[in-house]
C-alpha cells in the first residue's frame, strides 16, 4: 500500500488519502475570500503536471477540489492585479497559460470534481467549469455566476465557451450578459451544476463517490445547442444585442457586444470560443470604461470596511408606514430582521404591508418563505417595539417640529446601546437632536427610493457623534445588505445637495418650454439610468420642493411645478406628475431630434459635478473617492466615468 502523500503551498493543499484519491483545498492567504491570483494558478500548474505524474503511474485515482473558507469556493479572479495585467506585453500570455492549465484538468486522466459552496464566480466558475463533475451546497450561501461584465470585461478563462457547452448558449450567455448570480439550484437547473448536497460537510462524502464511480458531467442536450446552429444563431445574437441595448449603450459599455460578436463567430463551438476569447478580450481589459469600473469596484469594497466589529442586530422599529419608511421596514424584514412598524393607524400602516408583501413575492419563490417575511413585520400603532428594538429609524414627513416631537417622546424607552436614527433627506442632525436629552445619540441613516433597488445609505454624523456610534450604524446598514457612506451633517448632506440643482435646473428648462421628453432622454445618453425630471416625479415632487426649499432654492408659486404640487400631482405616487404614469412608468411623448444629445446631456448634469465638487472642499466626505461612490449609489450617476469627480478630471464632465 502506497503511503498518503501531502503537498502544502502559498495557496494549495494536498494530499491523498488511503483510497488514493487526492484531495486538493485552496485557502488564498490573507483575505476572507479565495481569489486566483497569478500567484496562485502558477502553483496550480505545479501541482496539475503532478496529478499528471501520479495517475500515469496509477497512484492517484482522482482528484477532489474544495475551498478552505467559510465564505466559499472561489471569488474570481485577483481584481486587484488586473490593473497590472492590462498591460497588452503582459495579458495574451497570462490568459493562454490559464486556458492551457484549465485544459491540462479537463483532459486528466482521472475524475476531477469540484465542491462548491458559497461563492463561486468569475474565474472560479471558470475552473469549477474545466473540472468533470461539480457538486454544489443546496442552500442559500451558494452563489455561482460571472459578474465580469460589471467590471468591463467578460469571462476570460475560457468560461464563455465551457458555459454555453453546459448550458446552452441562450442560458450560458444570458448569465455572462447581466452578470446575474444563481443559487445552487438554478445552476443545478441549468446543468452548470451536476449533484446538490444539502451541506458542506457532504461535499467530501459526494466527493469521494463521484471519483470512485468516475462520474462526468453531461453536455447540453441537442436542442438547447440548436440555438448556436448556422441557422439560428445571428437571429439569436440580434436578440441579445436588442436586449443589452436597453440597458447599455455600446460606446459606455462594450463588454457584452464583444460578448455577443464572439459569440456569433464561435458560438457553435465551444473550444472555438475558447480559443477566441484572448484577442477578444484583451482591449476591453485596459479600456476606458474597464479601469473605472474596476475603481468603482474597490471603492465599493471599501466602504465595508467602515462598520464597528461586533454589533449585531434582529429587532427593528421603524416610525413612519409612508412610501419610505414602508419600505425601509419591508427592506429590513426581507434580510431578516423582526420589524414593528408604528403609524398613528392600521390604516396607514395597510398600503405599506401590502407594498412588503408584492416585494417579498417579487424576491422570494416559495410561499412559505413570503410568509416567514411576513410575520417578521409587524403592524406597531402603539409603538410597543421602541423598548425591545436594536435599531429604531424615523422616517416621517420632512418637518422639524415633527421629527423632535417623536424622539422626544422615544427617547426614555430605548434600552440601553439601540441605533436611535432619522432618515432625513435635508435636515441637519443638530436641529433634530436639539430636542433630545442625549443629543449624541442620534445618527442619520438616509435611504433612498425605491429602497429595495438603491444600495446606498448616507450615515450622517453630527458634531455629538462619536465614530462608535456613527461605526455602529455603517455595521446596521451592512447588515442588511447596504452600502454605508459616512457624511457629515451638512444641508442636504452628499447625494441630495447634487441632486438638486441638477434636477431643478432641468425643471427650469422645461417651464422655459423645453422637452421633458428631449431633456430625460439626453441625460440617459450622457449615462445617467433616467433622466431628472423623471427622477423628480420618482422621488415626488413633494418631497422635491421641501428638499429645494431646506436647501435655500426657490419654488415660484407661479411655476409649473407649484401649480402640480397645488393640485394634488405628485409624481409617480399620485399617477401624475409631470408625466402621468401607468403601472409605475412614465408615460412619454416623442422625442424631439437633437443633433448632440450626450452633450446636452453632459450640459444638464454639469450642476452636478460642480456641487460634487464643492461637497468635498468643504469636507462634507472625507474624499473625492468616497463622492464618487456615493454619488453613483446615490443617483446612479454613470458608473463607466468613475463618478463625478473622477469624470471631471479626466475631462468628460
Amino acid at each position: 500500500m502506497i503511503a498518503p502523500q501531502a503537498t502544502e503551498t502559498k495557496h494549495w493543499s494536498f494530499h491523498t488519502d488511503i483510497e488514493n484519491i487526492g484531495w486538493l483545498t485552496i485557502n488564498s492567504p490573507g483575505g476572507p475570500v479565495n481569489v486566483l491570483s497569478r500567484e496562485a494558478i502558477m502553483e496550480l500548474e505545479t501541482l496539475v503536471a503532478r496529478f499528471e505524474d501520479l495517475a500515469n503511474s496509477k497512484e492517484l485515482v482522482g482528484v477532489v477540489l474544495l475551498s478552505g473558507k467559510e465564505s466559499g469556493f472561489i471569488a474570481g479572479a485577483d481584481v486587484s492585479e488586473f490593473d497590472a495585467m492590462s498591460d497588452f506585453s503582459v495579458l495574451p500570455e497570462a490568459l493562454r497559460r490559464t486556458h492551457a492549465l484549465f485544459a491540462r484538468i479537463e483532459n486528466l486522466k482521472i475524475p476531477f470534481v469540484a465542491g462548491i459552496h458559497g461563492f463561486c464566480l468569475g474565474g472560479g466558475l471558470e475552473l469549477a467549469l474545466a473540472c468533470h463533475y461539480r457538486i454544489a451546497v443546496n442552500d442559500d450561501k451558494t452563489r455561482i455566476g460571472f459578474p465580469e461584465v460589471n467590471l468591463g470585461i467578460f469571462p476570460g478563462f475560457g468560461g464563455t465557451g465551457r458555459s454555453i457547452r453546459q448550458a446552452g448558449p441562450v442560458d450560458a450567455m444570458q448569465i455572462m450578459l447581466t452578470g446575474k448570480m444563481l443559487k445552487a439550484g438554478a445552476a443545478r437547473g441549468l446543468n452548470l451544476v451536476d449533484k446538490l448536497v444539502r451541506h458542506r460537510d457532504m461535499l467530501r462524502w459526494e466527493g469521494r463517490k463521484a471519483v470512485l464511480q468516475n462520474r462526468k458531467s453531461k453536455p447540453a442536450g441537442f436542442g438547447k445547442r440548436a440555438m448556436a446552429g448556422p441557422l439560428l444563431r445571428d437571429y439569436v445574437a440580434n436578440k441579445m444585442r436588442e436586449e443589452v441595448g436597453k440597458k447599455a449603450n455600446r460606446v459606455n459599455y462594450p463588454a457584452p457586444y464583444a460578448l455577443i460578436e464572439l459569440f456569433e463567430q464561435h458560438g457553435n463551438d465551444w473550444q472555438a470560443m475558447v480559443r477566441g476569447e484572448v484577442d477578444a478580450f484583451v482591449p476591453l481589459m485596459g479600456s476606458p470604461t474597464a479601469t473605472n469600473l474596476r475603481r468603482v469596484f474597490f471603492m465599493s469594497e471599501g466602504l465595508k470596511k467602515q462598520g464597528l466589529k461586533g454589533a449585531k442586530f434582529s429587532r427593528v422599529h421603524v416610525i413612519g408606514a409612508g412610501v419610505m419608511g414602508g419600505d425601509i421596514a419591508a427592506w429590513c424584514a426581507y434580510r431578516g430582521m423582526s420589524v414593528t412598524l408604528q403609524d398613528l393607524d392600521m390604516a396607514r400602516i395597510q398600503p405599506a404591508l401590502d407594498r412588503a408583501k408584492k416585494l417579498f413575492q417579487k424576491r422570494y419563490k416559495k410561499k412559505h418563505e413570503v410568509d416567514a417575511a411576513m410575520l417578521r413585520l409587524t403592524p406597531d400603532p402603539q409603538g410597543n417595539g421602541v423598548p425591545r428594538a436594536d435599531v429604531i429609524i424615523e422616517a416621517v414627513v420632512e418637518k422639524l417640529e415633527v421629527k423632535q416631537s417623536i424622539f422626544s417622546g422615544v427617547e426614555g424607552k430605548l434600552k440601553p446601546g439601540a441605533i436611535l436614527a432619522t432618515n432625513t433627506s435635508s435636515i441637519e442632525l443638530e436641529r433634530i437632536a436639539e430636542a433630545l436629552k442625549e443629543p449624541g445619540r442620534l445618527i442619520g441613516l438616509h435611504f433612498f427610493n425605491p429602497v429595495a433597488q438603491l444600495p446606498l445609505v448616507e450615515v450622517i454624523k453630527s458634531k455629538f457623534n462619536s465614530d462608535e456610534a456613527i461605526g455602529k450604524g455603517a455595521s446596521f446598514a451592512l447588515a442588511i445588505g447596504k452600502s454605508p457612506v459616512v457624511v457629515k451633517s451638512a444641508p442636504g448632506f452628499l447625494v441630495n445637495r447634487v441632486l438638486m440643482p441638477y434636477m431643478l435646473g432641468a425643471v427650469e428648462r422645461v417651464e422655459r418650454g423645453e422637452s421633458k421628453e428631449l431633456l430625460d432622454a439626453a441625460a440617459v445618453a450622457f449615462g445617467m439610468p433616467m433622466g431628472p425630471i423623471e427622477l423628480m416625479d420618482t422621488v415626488g415632487l413633494d418631497v422635491g420642493k421641501s428638499v429645494a426649499t431646506e436647501l435655500g432654492h426657490a419654488v415660484p408659486s407661479d411655476s409649473k411645478f407649484a401649480r402640480l404640487i397645488a393640485e394634488g400631482k405628485l409624481g409617480r405616487k399620485t399617477n401624475e406628475g409631470f408625466y402621468k404614469w401607468e403601472n409605475g412608468k412614465a408615460v412619454k411623448g416623442s422625442t424631439p431630434p437633437h443633433a448632440d444629445l450626450v452633450a446636452l446631456g453632459r450640459e444638464l448634469v454639469k450642476p452636478l459635478v460642480d456641487t460634487t465638487e464643492i461637497v468635498v472642499g468643504e469636507g462634507v466626505v472625507a474624499n473625492a473617492d468616497l463622492a464618487d461612490i456615493g454619488v453613483i449609489m446615490g443617483t446612479g450617476f454613470a458608473p463607466f466615468l468613475g463618478g463625478p469627480m473622477r469624470a471631471r478630471a479626466d475631462g468628460r464632465a
